[in-house]
């Protein structure tokens, strides 16, 4: 057996400890989405996760190194979902992409209560790390809105900041909705479809380089 060979056989029992550890991560974070789903971060010990999980609690230190590592990892993992679920279906019309990213922000918290309560209030006292999620989470829904509405993301300061606005009065009537779902998911979204439309009207006004799309046409 030549060096190169070697190297290649050693690589291969490595390559394939990689993937099983990053199934493996993968698998726990995966739990913890289901385990956090609807609970606190509070609400549960580490022996209480390593109970339910049916793991080792050593195991999910080696991973994760705390109880806040791992929960950073399950929030990162389900806002990932978000982002990319709403910024999905490049193929329908800017409007609709729209609706589509509304309704697929209140599908998560639905869904999601106490991960997105995390996000957008906290969760894990101050913290810098949840902050930056929340943050970057805030920039991609407008990112998204803004492309949906004018079909580039390189808007304006003041027109970022009209979107900017509007998200924030979404995550705190969200908040509400969840705590209080006296609305259906689809009669929430309307609403919030509607009150962007009137941001968007706003913004056309004072920046009239961003020009509020035309309503979507609903049949029926």
């Amino acid at each position: 057996m030549n060096i190169s060979q070697q190297r290649d056989a050693t690589a291969r029992p490595r390559a394939r400890g990689t993937e099983r550890s990053l199934a493996r991560r993968a698998e726990l974070i995966a739990i913890g989405r289901r385990l956090f789903a609807d609970t606190s971060y509070d609400a549960l010990s580490m022996d209480d996760i390593a109970r339910q999980a049916h793991v080792a609690k050593g195991l999910i230190y080696y991973y994760f190194q705390s109880k806040r590592g791992y929960y950073l990892a399950i929030i990162q993992d389900s806002v990932a979902d978000l982002v990319s679920y709403a910024a999905s279906g490049l193929e329908l019309a800017q409007v609709d992409r729209v609706h589509r990213t509304i309704d697929s922000y209140l599908r998560y918290a639905e869904h999601h209560q106490a991960a997105y309560r995390t996000i957008v209030s906290g969760g894990v006292g101050f913290d810098a790390e949840v902050h930056a999620i929340r943050d970057g989470v805030r920039e991609a829904i407008v990112a998204t809105i803004a492309d949906g509405a004018y079909g580039r993301g390189d808007i304006g300061p003041l027109a970022r900041m009209g979107l900017v606005a509007w998200v924030c009065g979404v995550e705190g009537a969200t908040l509400d909705w969840i705590d209080r779902p006296v609305l259906s998911r689809t009669a929430m979204g309307e609403l919030l479809v509607k009150t962007l439309g009137g941001t968007l009207r706003a913004i056309e006004e004072l920046d009239p380089s961003c020009p509020a799309p035309p309503p979507a046409r609903r049949d029926g």
